[in-house]
């Protein structure tokens, strides 16, 4: 690693817990360990670029067990991946956080403090027009609960499964969609109920079926099916070509907004997590209050 003199110089490294944060002069090249104690989604990005105008801020804090976290806070629409996550990341798993032995917090805020000066002035005000961080790349593939998910970069196919689909989706037959005719992705994480991956098309209308298992346009997650590792950066790659494609009205490009009732049922589950004692006062306090800003 260089001196903490020569931060603001190129190649300058910061090495934490499966992670280490390379400065350039014009963006932060965070390259993620490989391991088994290395979270799956971090080994499935291997690396990212983030360009400092892709930053609205940077954070300094006490993390857990004797350790800090820096945290490079991510402009909003400036990256398909946190954008299709639409805040359902597990803080373990967010990869702009770089947990640090606490007895580097010297250094570490050292580094947050050069950071911070480095970012343009007004960066983080407002949203980005436009993706400023290349989205994983096509084409990629997974398998849902249901059937088979699949991405060229043109079009999203979905191959039913003999043994998972419903009935709906098997008289509706397999399905491809191409970029062109989408207006976003919703994405639910397989680590909640009812996760699933839906397309939002142009032509959706009040006729839409309401449950997944019943859409022809959307897979459905379970047990072992569509983990966050595969299932989020194909969604991320989605999002990134219906944007590249073109305006497609309000929130083109973007997770939708949830509805009322389900961001509702989410609250209720991750209560009954926080009084199993499987989330923290904390973690539960800053869930609810992600799921209450979709509304």
């Amino acid at each position: 690693m260089g001196s903490p003199l020569t931060m603001t110089r190129m190649g300058d490294v910061l090495a934490g817990f499966h992670a280490a944060w390379e400065f350039e002069s014009d963006s932060v090249l965070i390259r993620f360990e490989r391991g088994i104690r290395t979270p799956k989604l971090f080994q499935a990005l291997g690396e990212r670029r983030v360009p400092l105008d892709a930053i609205s801020e940077v954070t300094l804090t006490p993390g857990k067990r004797g350790t800090v976290v820096l945290h490079a806070v991510p402009r909003q629409g400036a990256d398909p991946l946190m954008d299709a996550a639409a805040g359902q990341l597990r803080e373990s798993c967010d990869p702009y956080r770089l947990v640090l032995p606490a007895e580097r917090e010297t250094l570490a805020e050292y580094y947050a403090d050069e950071l911070r000066a480095m970012l343009p002035a007004g960066a983080g005000d407002e949203p980005a027009e436009r993706y400023l961080v290349a989205p994983p790349e096509a084409p990629r593939r997974f398998k849902a609960y249901d059937g088979k998910a699949s991405f060229d970069g043109k079009s999203v196919s979905f191959r039913w499964s003999w043994t998972g689909a419903s009935t709906a989706k098997w008289k509706a037959g397999d399905q491809s969609f191409p970029v062109s005719g989408l207006s976003g992705v919703e994405w639910r994480s397989p680590e909640v109920f009812e996760g699933h991956l839906r397309l939002l098309r142009r032509e959706d209308g009040p006729g839409r079926p309401a449950q997944v298992d019943q859409d022809p346009a959307a897979v459905v997650f379970g047990l072992g099916y569509g983990p966050v590792h595969e299932s989020l950066p194909f969604a991320a790659a989605v999002l990134a070509a219906v944007r590249s494609a073109g305006p497609t009205g309000p929130g083109s490009g973007r997770a939708a907004r949830r509805d009322p009732a389900d961001i509702a049922e989410r609250i209720h589950h991750l209560g009954e997590l926080h009084q199993a004692g499987l989330l923290t006062d904390e973690e539960f306090s800053t869930k609810k209050a992600e799921l209450l800003a979709e509304l």
